[in-house]
């Protein structure tokens, strides 16, 4: 493993126990730059700037290195403290309205963390029964939040993002935890069918927060770490979160129903693999979190998985090659599912069915016959957006694509 990578490793899991590193010499300050960059990348940069900036190491630095992390690492804990607040009214609102959204990930994960506001979130989410979408979408509205779609289009959609101008507040509002429609991961929908008569309410930083059961939960913590690898991987950031809450709540999971519906969508091995890595490097504790020693048993090698990991940036979002590697990815998975055997995902990748484009392009949806316009338009906006961004080209893409094709063997996915 890489020198950064250890110790990038290394600050995270001090970060998690409230603790410092145990480093007595300063870094270079390029590897100071090159560990919060890193840190930036999996978004825990505030979390590692603390773990090492009350180390001896980060007292006898150079302040000159630290002081720009510094200032981000202030800025990005106030505005994420702004944001938690904004999202506490606007909640207390919609349940005056008479709405019962179930609040998943975000805000619920960062209540584990020693530090609350030092794990970033982005945004939040909410998922509602279809029959309260429309009137969520009014009320969302009238506070002030933003959207492009209509009443109707939320009601019918998976997810519909909703923004403020006014105040960093950023809410995705659900109807399904997964989209249904997905060759490649649709199949884990069906596992949260009646995750609305399971729900339970649930004190978060002093507010009555209705979220998912523990069992629903952290199923859904691993599903949405595994649907983000079948697109481009995730980072380190949710296996934290995972850690934390195996660790917070295993007690009242039902591990059986977990790793059973995890093997029913071929994420058992992938989960094995998580919790290893978890285990060895941030804190997941087994014999707290009673996590199965059948599951424990399963023969994986976890190292593979962290190294991708380390490389992916939050929802693998380290470079444009590798986002756009998610279609050779989610190609071959679509095949597996359907019992294909996928043996042109660099050509399907450049030129992706009507299906997987009409989201992008809604005129398919009633003029399949256009196919051939929206592959042209969409190699225009490739070519586009690779001649102004950094590490972002077609080679590296299928490179990546291909690279993390043989990583969904390893781990029996396809």
């Amino acid at each position: 493993m890489e020198t950064l990578h250890t110790l990038f490793l290394e600050a995270l899991n001090a970060a998690l126990r409230n603790a410092s590193v145990t480093w007595t010499e300063p870094l270079e300050p390029e590897q100071w730059h090159a560990l919060f960059s890193l840190a930036d990348a999996h978004r825990v940069l505030p979390m590692v700037y603390q773990a090492v900036f009350r180390s001896e190491a980060g007292k006898r630095a150079d302040p000159a290195v630290f002081a720009p992390y510094k200032r981000r690492v202030m800025h990005d804990v106030i505005v994420q403290t702004q944001r938690t607040q904004a999202f506490f009214a606007l909640y207390d609102d919609l349940c005056a309205a008479g709405l019962t959204p179930i609040v998943v990930k975000g805000i619920v994960c960062r209540e584990l963390y020693p530090n609350p506001d030092q794990r970033m979130s982005a945004d939040e989410d909410l998922l509602l029964r279809r029959d309260q979408l429309r009137l969520c979408h009014r009320k969302l509205i009238e506070a002030g939040l933003m959207t492009e779609l209509d009443e109707e289009a939320t009601e019918r959609e998976y997810e519909t993002s909703f923004f403020s101008e006014r105040q960093p507040l950023h809410i995705e509002v659900h109807s399904s935890l997964f989209p249904p429609e997905s060759d490649a991961y649709g199949n884990m929908a069906a596992l949260f069918d009646s995750v609305f008569d399971r729900a339970e309410v649930r004190p978060v930083a002093g507010h009555a927060l209705r979220t998912l059961s523990h069992t629903d939960h952290l199923l859904f913590l691993l599903c949405h770490a595994f649907k983000h690898f079948l697109h481009s991987g995730f980072g380190l950031r949710q296996v934290s979160d995972i850690a934390l809450y195996a660790n917070a709540y295993g007690e009242a999971v039902d591990w059986a129903r977990v790793q059973q519906a995890c093997r029913e969508i071929r994420a058992e091995r992938f989960a094995a693999a998580l919790f290893a890595i978890a285990e060895n490097y941030l804190t997941f504790d087994p014999d707290r979190a009673h996590y199965p020693a059948s599951w424990r048993a399963l023969a994986v090698d976890p190292e593979p998985l962290l190294n991708d990991l380390l490389g992916s940036g939050v929802y693998g979002s380290s470079s444009m090659s590798r986002r756009h590697s998610s279609r050779i990815t989610l190609s071959a998975v679509s095949a597996a599912r359907q019992g294909r055997v996928e043996h042109a995902g660099t050509l399907k990748a450049l030129f992706p069915s009507a299906e997987a484009l009409q989201g992008r392009y809604p005129y398919l949806e009633k003029r399949r016959w256009l196919l051939p316009v929206a592959w042209a338009q969409r190699i225009a906006h490739y070519r586009r957006e690779t001649a102004r961004t950094h590490n972002n080209s077609a080679a590296d893409a299928v490179k990546i694509g291909r690279e993390r094709t043989a990583l969904l063997k390893e781990y029996d996915i396809i």
